[in-house]
């Protein structure tokens, strides 16, 4: 099974972490090189755009990049996705627009979805996040099977 890791831009560096983990477990996971590069520090200035909170800048980054569908393209090339949702500014197991989105690309063309963490209780998105589906794997990674 191809695994597409994703997550919000805060957790670039977890998201990084969790895709080498899922490879030295054997499993086929990939991530954005993009990602790769910021978790090792390079393109430092786009990672400051993306987390920036200054109104914007992160769509510019994301347009400059066309990540929206090379992302969606990713999803098309997988078998399962793999959310990294964890904490962020005080809401457990986070899922943003973007996420969302990426989690209904995965959605509607058969792909699994997997969130290492559980359902986010006070997403206003809750009721289309649950609609999806997700496979909950409170951060045990070597419960998707092979």
């Amino acid at each position: 099974m191809r695994i597409y890791i994703l997550g919000s831009n805060h957790f670039m560096k977890e998201m990084v972490e969790t895709t080498e983990k899922l490879q030295k477990l054997g499993y086929d996971a990939w991530i954005h090189p993009d990602y790769i590069a910021y978790a090792h520090g390079k393109m430092s200035d786009q990672v400051e755009r993306l987390l920036s909170g200054r109104p914007g800048e992160s769509a510019a980054v994301k347009k400059a990049n066309d990540y929206i569908r090379s992302h969606y393209k990713h999803i098309l090339q997988s078998d399962a996705i793999l959310i990294v949702n964890s904490e962020k500014k005080g809401v457990k197991n986070y899922i943003g627009g973007n996420v969302l989105m990426e989690m209904s690309q995965a959605y509607v063309n058969g792909k699994k979805i997997y969130l290492l963490n559980g359902i986010p209780e006070s997403s206003a998105y809750l009721d289309e996040i649950v609609a999806m589906e997700p496979i909950c794997l409170n951060g045990k990674l070597e419960a998707i099977p092979y």
